[in-house]
């Protein structure tokens, strides 16, 4: 049997503590008015599954277990999509509508833009070296 489900899993545990403590950190922070936790959560998890990703293709000596525990397990369990989901109707059901759309479509495109500039970043930082 193959050990990549245990490596996606271990993954997955490491992102979603962490996901857990960021949301923490941000209402201490920040309170509760505005999903911020997920909100960062999901840009900056953008932002390094396409550094990240685009890493993998240049240097073709990473293990594909370790390549699935950082892609599939944390990423994956680090950015949600339920999260955000929820989040974005929790904000309309409470009548924050311009809040709400500012997450709710902000998320998306911000996180696209994010992604590239992960990639970019990425070619940046391979072709210095």
């Amino acid at each position: 049997m193959s050990p990549i489900p245990l490596y996606i899993s271990l993954g997955a545990v490491l992102g979603a503590l962490s996901r857990y403590h960021l949301t923490l950190f941000w209402l201490k922070k920040r309170g509760s008015n505005f999903p911020y936790g997920t909100f960062f959560a999901n840009l900056t998890g953008t932002f390094l599954i396409g550094f990240i990703s685009k890493i993998f293709s240049f240097e073709h000596g990473i293990p594909i277990e370790i390549q699935k525990l950082i892609v599939v397990g944390f990423l994956g369990s680090y950015t949600t999509f339920s999260s955000y989901i929820l989040d974005s109707a929790n904000l309309l059901r409470n009548n924050r509508t311009l809040t709400g759309f500012f997450y709710w479509l902000g998320s998306p495109i911000l996180g696209f833009i994010f992604v590239e500039l992960g990639i970019w970043s990425a070619q940046k930082m391979v072709s210095i070296n």
